[in-house]
């Protein structure tokens, strides 16, 4: 990789981790070499104890996610802006420069073209929002095939077609190259294409969402691509190991 640019790797601590409290989980991504770390939602959180744990180990929070409200359904729109509200106050209080949504399921018996510019018109609404609180909201097609379906958002083409819509530089994608292997594969030529609208990646071995090394996926090219790309930024490592985690962790990050 181009030592020049900055790929880095960020642990999502609910995943490879699950089930062990927060700071126990932080101390063994420092103890790994890791820099970052994110984590799902905050609402239900000790927010104080992670602060504490970040603080202690010298890491980064690369993200967390908005509250998990629909944004294809009007009659939501203003439940989920003032969701987005909370998590901004709660992202600066975390030093957190990036929010993850979801977007919502396919409601049934709403024209999907009605939700599609529901979901526009509420991230144009987002956006001044955003830009005053420096943070980026990046939205996030899911597969539909395995893990699920119903889910609004599945191609990375759709969101990025959203996106340039919002015309906003703190509105942006989170690319799961997990889940769009599954619903298009080409990933590196959709990622590259692409790159300027992506404020983050999320990655996981495919079949199984276990260890990068496992599965069809080859890693160590898709991440010299994103690099090459010029785009400096988190990966988070989003997956359940077979193995023992801090093991798969070390591996991961001798390749940054």
């Amino acid at each position: 990789m181009n030592p020049r640019l900055k790929l880095q790797p960020s642990v999502c601590i609910d995943a490879i981790f699950e089930g062990l409290p927060a700071p126990q989980a932080i101390q063994t991504v420092a103890d790994c070499g890791i820099k970052a770390f994110e984590f799902w939602g905050w609402w239900d959180r000790d927010l104080d104890a992670i602060l504490s744990a970040r603080d202690l180990h010298e890491l980064t929070i690369s993200a967390c996610c908005t509250k998990f409200i629909s944004l294809v359904d009007p009659a939501w729109q203003d439940d989920y802006l003032a969701g987005l509200e909370a998590s901004l106050s709660t992202a600066q209080r975390l030093g957190c420069q990036t929010l993850i949504s979801q977007v919502g399921d396919f409601r049934p018996g709403i024209d999907r073209q009605q939700q599609l510019d529901c979901l526009v018109d509420g991230l144009k609404r987002a956006a001044p929002m955003l830009q005053a609180a420096e943070v980026t909201l990046v939205i996030e097609p899911l597969n539909e095939l395995v893990d699920h379906p119903g889910y609004f958002l599945i191609r990375s083409d759709e969101a990025f077609a959203v996106v340039d819509r919002v015309d906003s530089d703190r509105v942006k994608v989170v690319f799961d190259i997990y889940h769009q292997q599954i619903s298009e594969g080409n990933v590196i030529e959709n990622i590259t294409r692409n790159i300027a609208k992506i404020g983050h990646f999320h990655a996981a071995g495919n079949p199984g969402r276990h260890e990068l090394t496992r599965g069809e996926l080859h890693y160590p090219s898709i991440f010299t691509a994103i690099v090459e790309s010029g785009f400096e930024g988190f990966v988070g490592l989003e997956y359940w190991p077979k193995d023992d985690p801090a093991t798969g962790l070390r591996q991961v990050a001798s390749w940054f």
